[in-house]
């Protein structure tokens, strides 16, 4: 990849960098040329694993930790690149969901996506400006039975991206969101149904069978939306604000 001057020198911040999508954009900015990641995420074993040939910092530690954010406003005061990626998976249909699960995902998925953008844009304010993008899903925007938590808290963090986004303009701030369908992670590990079929069939042949119903035929690769993402938080993409790109392979068709 040809460095982009725009990310030399520059310190970008990933949550959820441990794996999937939040590795796949760590190992992208740090191809990019970046100077400094600051990677968030509970597992510190697997921000361990990602050694990254570019300064980093790795903070071992939940979203959703107001005092995480408070430490992160002291000893990181400015950045210029922003991926707020951390999330959890979450199932069942709202008549029978527990609010203790509703919070369990709210906690992670819009509480902590709003934490981490609000210390992102005070971070860029302080600096000269910079560029976000947030991770939501495109249960979002399309319903899907049964898993309500999960995707009101995607719908809510594209939508605060948007309201983000004209917050930050004046700043010279952007705040973007991808919308992905099915992507090969570590979030589906924890659905009994899909460790269930990965022990009959295979991974590879339960993630097809998934992806029965998006025209592409398959789910996308992490790499794949961190170059997405990398795109949107580059200056390729310094025209484009406020915006909620759907990457679904044509799921939500």
């Amino acid at each position: 990849m040809t460095d982009r001057t725009e990310f030399s020198a520059a310190t970008a911040l990933v949550t959820g960098a441990a794996s999937g999508i939040g590795a796949a954009c760590a190992r992208w900015l740090a191809a990019a040329g970046v100077g400094h990641l600051v990677l968030i995420d509970p597992d510190m074993a697997g921000l361990q694993s990602l050694d990254l040939s570019c300064k980093t910092d790795l903070i071992e530690g939940s979203v959703a930790d107001e005092a995480l954010w408070q430490r992160l406003d002291a000893s990181h005061p400015s950045i210029d690149f922003a991926v707020v990626n951390a999330g959890v998976g979450g199932a069942g249909v709202i008549a029978e969901h527990s609010l203790e699960e509703w919070r369990r995902v709210m906690a992670v998925n819009l509480d902590g996506a709003f934490l981490t953008l609000s210390y992102a844009m005070r971070a860029m304010k302080r600096g000269s400006g910079g560029s976000v993008v947030v991770v939501s899903s495109v249960t979002g925007s399309k319903p899907v039975a049964g898993i309500g938590a999960y995707g009101v808290a995607k719908a809510g963090v594209a939508h605060m991206a948007r309201i983000a986004s004209l917050e930050g303009a004046p700043d010279a701030i952007r705040v973007n969101a991808v919308a992905p369908g099915g992507v090969d992670t570590a979030i589906w590990n924890g659905s009994p149904q899909f460790q269930a079929s990965v022990e009959e069939n295979g991974r590879d042949a339960t993630l097809k069978a998934m992806a029965v119903g998006t025209p592409r035929g398959r789910f996308a690769t992490p790499d794949e939306l961190a170059a997405q993402i990398g795109f949107l938080l580059s200056d390729a993409a310094a025209n484009i604000t406020g915006e909620v790109m759907v990457t679904d392979g044509g799921y939500s068709l």
